[in-house]
């Protein structure tokens, strides 16, 4: 009776939420689409999309634990129900770095490897998305400031040094305001940073994701065709349990995985040499046994990386012959391997 209840109660909300949706992005009213209607029968695009599976916490109840959600016919109804992904005009490849998690690195990583993209062969064009709306990063890791132009067109100018083009929520606010938005805001934002900026000719677009595996995720997963996801994680198990989420989270989407950077491997004593695995060892490693991914590199903790990175200057850039910067070249060339083969295969 209980579980009867809350069942009701879940498919209320989703039909709900998802009926608003589709009068925000359809600019209609769906009249036929009520707090009753059921979640199978709705006629409105956006809520099919809302009710559908795309989430860990699409049956918390367990009530339709039975269907298989991943057969080819569950995943071509659940299709038609997404919006169709649009290239972005002039770009080649987008490139997801995602962790799942805060705090392991992500963004410090993503700067390099784009740089390190950059450098790779001679007039490769590469650009990089801030998508963290709530905690952007880019404008510090890139020593960039100020409010992006506008063309003819009314798109944004990505703001450029070196030689990297990028796009942050950081250069349209001020430095310290706390951006308060709910998620469909948040939702239209990152429309705004895909659309409505001047990205191309580019070869590659880094898109540094957010924390986690929800809306911000989704948005970009379904509206936009990404070409391949990078996963940053440190060896802690904490760290590692929700990158195995976002591993999983860009499999449910149709998004290959390139790989697993493991960052802050092991710390490398500046005086002495002595290497200390002060998050855990092996980590990244159980993690790709797990997934079925591989390990693109190993880059480890060091005092340079965080310095460099405040002071806005990427360590592939200051630092070209560190061993640092050799990890983030290796890793940038096995991408590039890797979408070579993607785009030869298809």
């Amino acid at each position: 009776m209980a579980l009867n209840i809350q069942k009701r109660a879940f498919e209320r909300m989703f039909c709900r939420y998802g009926s608003r949706l589709g009068n925000i992005f359809t600019n209609t009213t769906d009249s036929t689409v009520t707090e009753r209607t059921p979640l199978s029968s709705g006629t409105n695009p956006w809520k099919r999309m809302a009710c559908q599976s795309f989430s860990s916490h699409s049956d918390p109840l367990g009530v339709e634990g039975r269907i298989n959600r991943s057969s080819e016919s569950q995943r071509q109804r659940q299709a038609k129900g997404l919006p169709k992904r649009l290239p972005i005009p002039g770009v080649d490849h987008v490139i997801a770095v995602a962790s799942g998690k805060g705090g392991v690195g992500k963004s410090t990583t993503a700067v390099n490897l784009a740089v390190a993209l950059s450098q790779a062969q001679q007039g490769i064009k590469v650009g990089i998305l801030d998508a963290d709306i709530y905690g952007p990063s880019i404008p510090t890791l890139m020593n960039l400031s100020g409010q992006p132009e506008l063309n003819h067109q009314k798109l944004m100018i990505p703001l450029v040094n070196y030689g990297i083009k990028c796009m942050s929520m950081g250069f349209l606010v001020d430095e310290k305001a706390a951006i308060v938005w709910r998620g469909l805001m948040v939702m239209s934002a990152v429309q705004k940073l895909l659309r409505e900026v001047l990205w191309g000719p580019l070869d590659y677009l880094i898109v540094d994701m957010p924390p986690g595996t929800g809306d911000v995720q989704l948005s970009i997963s379904q509206n936009i065709p990404v070409s391949g996801s990078v996963i940053v994680t440190t060896p802690q198990d904490l760290a590692l349990m929700d990158a195995h989420r976002a591993v999983t989270m860009f499999s449910q989407v149709g998004i290959p995985n390139l790989g697993v950077i493991e960052n802050m491997s092991v710390f490398v004593c500046p005086s002495c040499g002595h290497h200390e695995h002060i998050f855990g060892q092996h980590g990244a490693q159980n993690l790709t046994a797990e997934t079925g991914t591989e390990i693109l590199g190993e880059v480890p903790l060091t005092r340079s990386i965080r310095e460099l990175s405040d002071s806005g200057q990427p360590l592939v850039i200051a630092e070209p012959d560190s061993l640092e910067s050799k990890v983030y070249k290796s890793i940038a060339a096995k991408v590039i391997s890797k979408l070579t083969i993607e785009e030869s295969a298809s």
